[in-house]
């Protein structure tokens, strides 16, 4: 059976997820939220007693989820995902912007998927990037 455009693009993010040559681990939690003209995905991997956050390692990862949001049909689009994968396999959840708590933080929300996704661990965030290594910070 040929594969859709959108299921072609959510197994790229998986693989594009699980790319990550310093934490491949599983599970993961990307959350991501898209508009026109934005973009912001967070990646969250569970690590013994701990989520780790990470930064997108590759653009591809941001190519993908616009190609993704910008083949949905019709003219109700999601503006959330939360993309899981967990045993070798992935699930998706799309959230719909009158799904969504316009007074809420994304953070929030990206947290309480996390907590409700994979249980009660602290939350592990890397230090901010100086202005000199973000530019040297390789996408």
């Amino acid at each position: 059976m040929a594969k859709t455009e959108s299921e072609q693009l959510l197994a790229e993010i998986g693989s594009l997820l699980m790319a990550d040559e310093e934490y491949p681990s599983e599970p993961t939690l990307l959350y991501a939220q898209l508009d026109v003209g934005m973009i912001g995905e967070s990646i969250f991997k569970k690590i013994d007693d701990h989520f780790l956050y990470r930064r997108p390692l590759n653009e591809r990862l941001s190519d993908a989820l616009i190609e993704l949001w910008e083949a949905q049909d019709g003219n109700y689009w999601w503006s959330e995902l939360e993309y899981v994968v967990r045993d070798g396999r992935f699930e998706v959840a799309y959230f719909y912007p009158h799904e969504i708590d316009p007074e809420e933080d994304v953070i929030e929300r990206r947290e309480r998927a996390l907590h409700r996704h994979f249980g009660e661990k602290p939350i592990i965030y890397p230090p901010f990037l100086t202005h000199e290594e973000e530019r040297g910070y390789d996408l």
